[in-house]
């Protein structure tokens, strides 16, 4: 095998998972602007990343609030 191919089919491993668990999450929350971003843009799991652990937290944080 050629070394692109193996590069690629490395980012498709390490994107897939990522990919699909912010689109889980995004749908689950129904943030369907984020769902569509994610579903179209490919940053190799940069932005899936961003999503699931900052942008997702905020309006979780807005909705349950420590009492």
């Amino acid at each position: 095998m050629s070394r692109e191919i193996i590069l690629i089919m490395i980012a498709v491993i390490w994107t897939l998972p990522w990919k699909g668990f912010a689109l889980w999450k995004s749908a689950r929350r129904g943030d369907s602007i984020w769902f569509i971003i994610l579903l179209l843009v490919n940053t190799l799991a940069i932005l899936e990343i961003l999503y699931i652990f900052i942008f997702s937290e905020k309006k979780d944080a807005k909705n349950f609030p420590l009492k």
